[in-house]
C-alpha cells in the first residue's frame, strides 16, 4: 500500500552540490582500487649483469646490459608500482554529499519505506519481486536495511539489478547510482542520523 513519508528537511531538502558529490564518488571508487599493479625495472629483470660486447671496436652502439629498457625483454622505465589510491574527504563534506544524494531521491519521489518483518520471517524472492513491481520504480534499485533485518536481504539477492546494503555502509556512489531507494524505517533513521551534524562518524 502507498502512504505519505515524512522526511527530515535538513537531510532530504538539501540543495544539490554537484562538485562535492563528484568528489565523494571519485574518492569512493578510488578507494576500491587494489593498487597491486607492478612492473620490473631494469634492476629487477633476470640477467643483464655482463656487458653484451666490449665498449669499443665492434662498430655497434655501446651497450652495458641486455636488460636496458630499449632491449626486448628489458626493464620498464616508469611502470606502475603498488600504491594506495585512497583519497581523504572531510567528514562534513562527506555528510553534505550524502545529504545531496538523498535530497535528489526525495525530490524525484524515488525513495520509499517498507516493513521488512514479513521477509525476515520468510525471505521469498517472489514476494520481494512483487513488492518492487508494485512500486514500479526504474532499476537499478537499492534496498537499505539494518543489521536486525539482514535476513530480509536473502529475498532480494537474486533479483536482477537490485542490491541490498546495510544502512551504515551506504556511500554517495550507491545512492547516486540507483534509480530508486527502498529502505526500512530503521535504516532510514540510521541514514538520517549519519548525515546530521549531531552524529560524529559518517
Amino acid at each position: 500500500g502507498s502512504g505519505k513519508l515524512t522526511l527530515d528537511d535538513d537531510v532530504f531538502g538539501a540543495p544539490f552540490n554537484g562538485p562535492l558529490v563528484h568528489e565523494c564518488v571519485v574518492a569512493e571508487l578510488a578507494a576500491k582500487r587494489q593498487g597491486t599493479h607492478a612492473t620490473k625495472t631494469r634492476g629487477m629483470v633476470r640477467g643483464g649483469g655482463a656487458k653484451p660486447w666490449r665498449q669499443k671496436g665492434t662498430g655497434r652502439a655501446r651497450q652495458g646490459s641486455i636488460r636496458a629498457p630499449h632491449w626486448t625483454g628489458g626493464g620498464v622505465v616508469f611502470g606502475p608500482t603498488p600504491r594506495n589510491y585512497t583519497m581523504k574527504v572531510n567528514r562534513k563534506e562527506r555528510r553534505a554529499a550524502l545529504r545531496s544524494a538523498l535530497s535528489v531521491h526525495a525530490a524525484r519521489n524515488t525513495i520509499a519505506v517498507f516493513d521488512p518483518s514479513d521477509l525476515v520471517k520468510e525471505p521469498k524472492a517472489k514476494v520481494a519481486a512483487g513488492l518492487l513491481a508494485d512500486w514500479g520504480q526504474r532499476l537499478p534499485i537499492l534496498v537499505v536495511l539494518t543489521e536486525e533485518h539482514s535476513r530480509a536481504a536473502l529475498a532480494f539477492r537474486n533479483l536482477e539489478r537490485v542490491s541490498v546494503l546495510p544502512a551504515q555502509d551506504i556511500g554517495v556512489t550507491d545512492l547516486i547510482g540507483s534509480g530508486a531507494v527502498l529502505a526500512s524505517q530503521e535504516a532510514l533513521d540510521t541514514l538520517t542520523a549519519r548525515v546530521t551534524s549531531k552524529e560524529a562518524a559518517a
